[in-house]
């Protein structure tokens, strides 16, 4: 479904582009010939300096007319094309091709519980995969999302993303609009200068420029008229003016400097916090988000718009022409500072909450979109009794379905499954599988499953131990650490525990030894999850542990050839392939 679909939207899309860039031209075309008749016009009449001064003031307001209704199409025409971009890269990353994308790797952690373990980071990770955010702020919320561990309020944030994955439209032109707009300044940064901002300007800045205006306006009008017949006094005024300009203009710069490099943001943020108030939401949490940009008074897109229009105003300071008299007779600088000093004073506090949501959308519609695109997907049954997970036809969502083996899992609390097999047949592969389930059945995602029952558990791993040292002691230690972080985990709350080939960094008598006692240890403290293994030895702990069962994945040898079935088995492996791969790649 969702292919057809985008591909029908890059049709429309390029279509009504198109046709648009066709209006542009004819307004570009009107513009040169009201310009031409405009010249011309007040050329033939200059002699009759009011029918001229008519024509070039109606030319003008017909041209600053057609200019405006150029700028509105051709941000349409942007838009538009940014439409038709997103469609052709969902239908790129439809087709594997994704690896171009923001890898993410700078929010993996090797302390965290699992994001180095299970390709949550990374190239081909699921983060490069899913991700679909516009702002920073809303990839920071995505990525904290990923290594959150929160296993609270799931149908919640389940009940949102189904929401928001039936609103394609609406998260389209809400991923267009973001990416319209380079930001300048992150989210964070300005909400610290807001903080620590502290007005300068006293309340009677409030009233003054007015006051000053209206005599500067008087002043101009008498000395134009000749009542006033030297212009001394007109000169006089502007020297006032920027003397009292001149008194607050370092504190001023200042603003002005902080506020050229919000500008942007605060604009596009404008635009964002519209397109929320102005949809209608039905789940709980969404409502929750969208309530929480709503003031009795007035909607936050407009108080920021007001403050947009203070920041532009501002900056027209940059004019010399504009600051000299604008500031000599009116107070301009003094006026725009007093109203965005104002603005800070009345709505700062509310500046972290505001951008927060904006940023929660951005990163619900990467997660909406997510669902959208696996329709087939399911969202696990979040219960409170049962197996801890219970799946059928559980598969990695990142493996091409045409080729990915599905399994299917049973495990309940306090069950500990010992998974041994063969080189290359499928274990890390499992564990990940597990593993991504649970950390996206965490953040209320659907599932690579035909179903799913799952009481709700956070995630710790132990597969990937590295070390910057390259000697075998520092790599153990290492090993060493992280089972010791398991074990202080999972006395504090339950854990489902995922472990590949633990203890590697030791003799292979020392590591079978190790391993069971460690296995002991957990079953012992009610631990449940998986831990996969070449050492058939430790299979023998079943024996003596109901809680633990043994499982693996198979391999065959037939006619020369290696065969793998990818599937979970009840068992013991039988067959081993390192010697025979050895062989047959002619390395002894």
């Amino acid at each position: 479904m969702s292919l057809s679909y985008y591909h029908e939207q890059v049709s429309k899309y390029q279509i009504e582009s198109k046709r648009i860039y066709k209006k542009m031209t004819l307004f570009s075309m009107y513009r040169v010939i009201v310009f031409l008749i405009s010249v011309i016009g007040v050329y033939l009449t200059f002699q009759q300096w009011h029918v001229s001064l008519f024509i070039g003031l109606a030319g003008t307001s017909v041209f600053l007319v057609l200019l405006s209704k150029y700028t509105d199409l051709k941000r349409l025409h942007r838009l538009n094309e940014v439409l038709v971009a997103i469609n052709e890269e969902e239908l790129n990353i439809a087709s594997g091709n994704f690896h171009h994308r923001d890898t993410g790797l700078d929010y993996e952690n090797t302390d965290h519980f699992y994001s180095s373990d299970i390709d949550l980071f990374g190239r081909g990770s699921f983060f490069q995969f899913v991700n679909r955010t516009s702002i920073k702020e809303g990839t920071d919320q995505l990525a904290s999302a990923l290594k959150a561990n929160h296993i609270e309020e799931i149908v919640l944030r389940q009940e949102a993303i189904k929401e928001l994955s039936n609103k394609p439209k609406w998260r389209q032109f809400y991923q267009a609009t973001s990416s319209l707009v380079e930001i300048q300044t992150p989210a964070h940064d300005i909400i610290t200068w807001l903080k620590n901002h502290r007005p300068f300007l006293p309340k009677a800045m409030h009233w003054l420029p007015a006051v000053f205006s209206i005599f500067s306006v008087i002043i101009i009008v008498l000395t134009a008229l000749q009542i006033i017949g030297s212009p001394l006094l007109l000169a006089n005024w502007l020297l006032i003016g920027l003397v009292i300009t001149g008194w607050y203009v370092k504190k001023i710069n200042v603003l002005a400097l902080n506020s050229d490099k919000t500008r942007e943001t605060f604009k596009q943020y404008a635009l964002l916090l519209e397109f929320i108030e102005n949809e209608s939401f039905s789940s709980a949490l969404l409502r929750q988000k969208q309530k929480k940009i709503q003031s009795q008074n007035e909607r936050a897109s407009a108080i920021f718009n007001k403050l947009s229009k203070y920041l532009d105003a501002l900056d027209n300071r940059n004019n010399l022409i504009g600051a000299i008299f604008g500031n000599g007779y009116f107070l301009n600088d003094i006026r725009n500072s007093y109203k965005i000093d104002h603005w800070i004073y009345q709505y700062a506090h509310k500046l972290q909450d505001w951008f927060e949501v904006v940023s929660f959308f951005d990163t619900y519609n990467t997660l909406g979109n997510y669902t959208f695109n696996h329709s087939e997907y399911v969202f696990p049954d979040i219960r409170t009794d049962g197996p801890i997970l219970s799946a059928e036809d559980l598969g990695h969502p990142l493996l091409d379905k045409a080729k990915r083996v599905d399994s299917n899992l049973t495990i309940h609390e306090e069950q500990f499954f010992i998974v041994t097999g063969a080189n290359m047949a499928g274990k890390s592969t499992f564990l990940r599988t597990v593993s991504l389930h649970i950390v996206m059945a965490n953040m209320g995602l659907p599932v690579c499953a035909k179903k799913s029952s799952y009481c709700p558990i956070k995630l710790i791993t132990s597969m990937r131990t590295s070390d910057s040292l390259t000697d075998d002691s520092s790599y153990f230690f290492s090993e060493l650490a992280r089972l010791k972080c398991i074990v202080d985990a999972i006395e504090k709350e339950p854990y489902f525990i995922v472990l590949d080939e633990i203890l590697k960094g030791t003799n292979s008598t020392d590591k079978a030894i190790g391993s069971r006692k460690f296995v002991e240890k957990l079953v012992a403290t009610n631990a449940t999850g998986i831990i996969a293994t070449h050492d058939l030895s430790l299979c023998d702990t079943a024996q003596n542990m109901d809680d633990v069962k043994n499982h693996f994945f198979d391999a065959e040898i037939i006619d020369g050839e290696l065969y793998f079935d990818y599937k979970l088995k009840p068992g013991i492996c039988q067959n081993m392939n390192a010697s025979f791969l050895l062989k047959k790649m002619n390395i002894v």
